[in-house]
C-alpha cells in the first residue's frame, strides 16, 4: 500500500500519468522498481523522473498511513485493492488512491446516483436538488455530491431529511472539509452513515485544479449525474461532459429560460445530452433494468417500457370523481371536450371532479385543457 500512496504523492504523477505507469508497468511497487531507461521511454517530466528513481516520497507515504489511523472511520483504498469501488475502477484513469471516511462500503454498493449544480443557486434550484435527493434517498439510492455551497448542500441535506445516505467528495483532503462551515455537514453526513471521500493526501488545501478531479470521481462511483442548475462555463458542465465520457446517464432539471444558471441545464437538454428530470421516477427509469425494477413501482415500470398504465382508483372518491378518474389514463392525454361527451357530467359537474382530483394528486392537468392520471 505504501507504494501505491507514494505514487499518488509523487510530484508530476496525475490520474493519466499514474494510467501511462501502470499500463507499462503494472502495479505501484513495478513503477518504484523501475530502471531509469524504462522511466525516460515514457516522457516524464524531470522531477517526477527522478522523484520516483529516488522514492522521495516514500517516507512521506509511511508518515501518511500513521496519520490515517489517527482518523476516526478513516481508510485509504488503493487501485489493486479489491475493494476499491468496482464502478469507479471502469474509468479511464481511475484514482491510484482513494482516501475514505465513514460507511463508504454501505454507500456504494447500494445505486449511486450524483446531484451537482450552481453555488450560487436559485431557490428553485435549492428546492429542487432537494426534493430529488429527498425522493431518491427514501428509496435506497446513495446520493453523491461534493459538499460545495449551494445545489451539493441542499441534496446533501435532502438525503439526510429522508433518512437516507449521502456522499461527499472533496477536492481536498478528507481532513480538511472545504468550505469550512460545512464541517458540520460533513459530519452530519457521517453519523448517519454515509462517508467522506477523496483522492487527495491528508492535508491538501482547496486549490482551484482539484475540483477537476473531485467531478470526475463524482461521476465516476454514480450511475447517472443529475444537473439541477449549472451556469455557461460552470464546473456542473464539467461534471456533465465526464459522465458522459465515462458512459454514464445525464440528467437535467429545466429551469427559467432568463436565468443564467438555466442555461446549462436547458443547454444539455436543448442539446438531448439530458433527460429532462420533473420527479425522482424520471431518474430511477433510466437506471439499469434491476435496479429501476426495484425502485419503481410497477405501473411506472410498465410506462418506462411502453405499455399501456392502469392506475387503481381510491376507495373514498365521489361518483363523479370516479367515473373521471376512471376515464383517464396515465399515458394518454384526455381533452376536457372529450370528458364532458363520454361522462356525461355537466360542465360544473366534471370541473369540480377534476379540481378535487388535481387537490389530491390524482390527475395533472396538461396544456391545451387536457389531462392525464398522474403516477
Amino acid at each position: 500500500m505504501k507504494d501505491w500512496i507514494a505514487l499518488n504523492m509523487t510530484p508530476g504523477v496525475g490520474p493519466r500519468v499514474a494510467a501511462r505507469l501502470l499500463e507499462r508497468f503494472g502495479s505501484a511497487e513495478r513503477v518504484f522498481g523501475a530502471l531509469r531507461a524504462e522511466l525516460e521511454r515514457l516522457r516524464l517530466r524531470p522531477e517526477t523522473l527522478e522523484s520516483i528513481l529516488k522514492k522521495d516520497c516514500h517516507e512521506a507515504a509511511a508518515l501518511e498511513l500513521e496519520r490515517i489511523k489517527e482518523l476516526p472511520d478513516a481508510d485509504v483504498l488503493v487501485l489493486d485493492d479489491g475493494n476499491y469501488p468496482a464502478l469507479l475502477r471502469e474509468i479511464p484513469d481511475p484514482p491510484v488512491t482513494l482516501y475514505v471516511r465513514g460507511d463508504w462500503g454501505a454507500c456504494l454498493d447500494a445505486p449511486c446516483v450524483a446531484v451537482v449544480g450552481s453555488r450560487r443557486c436559485s431557490t428553485y434550484g435549492q428546492n429542487a436538488a432537494t426534493m430529488l435527493a429527498r425522493d431518491l434517498a427514501a428509496r435506497g439510492v446513495t446520493i453523491i455530491s461534493g459538499l460545495a455551497r449551494g445545489i451539493d448542500k441542499s441534496a446533501h441535506e435532502g438525503a439526510l431529511e429522508a433518512g437516507g445516505r449521502a456522499v461527499g467528495v472533496l477536492g481536498t483532503g478528507i481532513d480538511e472539509v472545504y468550505p469550512r462551515d460545512h464541517k458540520k455537514l460533513a459530519e452530519k453526513i457521517l453519523d448517519a452513515g454515509g462517508a467522506i471521500i477523496s483522492q487527495f493526501p491528508l492535508g491538501t488545501p482547496p486549490v482551484p485544479e482539484n475540483f477537476p478531479f473531485r467531478n470526475r470521481i463524482i461521476s465516476g462511483l454514480s450511475l447517472g449525474v443529475l444537473v439541477v442548475e449549472a451556469a455557461e462555463n460552470s464546473g456542473s458542465l464539467i461534471t456533465a461532459r465526464l459522465a458522459m465520457e465515462q458512459n454514464r446517464e445525464v440528467f437535467a432539471v429545466p429551469g427559467n429560460i432568463t436565468s443564467r444558471n438555466s442555461f446549462g441545464t436547458n443547454y444539455l437538454i436543448k442539446g438531448a445530452s439530458a433527460k429532462l428530470v420533473q420527479q425522482w421516477q424520471d431518474v430511477a427509469a433510466e437506471l439499469p433494468p434491476e435496479i429501476a425494477a426495484r425502485l419503481l413501482p410497477p405501473e411506472v415500470e410498465k410506462k418506462s417500457k411502453g405499455e399501456r398504465v392502469e392506475v387503481a382508483a381510491p376507495s373514498d372518491l365521489s361518483e363523479g370523481e370516479r367515473k373521471v378518474f376512471e376515464l383517464l389514463s396515465a399515458d394518454e392525454p384526455a381533452h376536457i371536450d372529450s370528458l364532458i361527451e363520454t361522462s356525461k357530467l355537466s360542465v360544473s359537474e366534471l370541473t369540480g371532479a377534476l379540481f378535487g382530483l388535481e387537490m389530491r394528486e390524482l390527475v395533472r392537468q396538461l396544456p391545451g385543457k387536457c389531462f392525464v392520471k398522474k403516477l
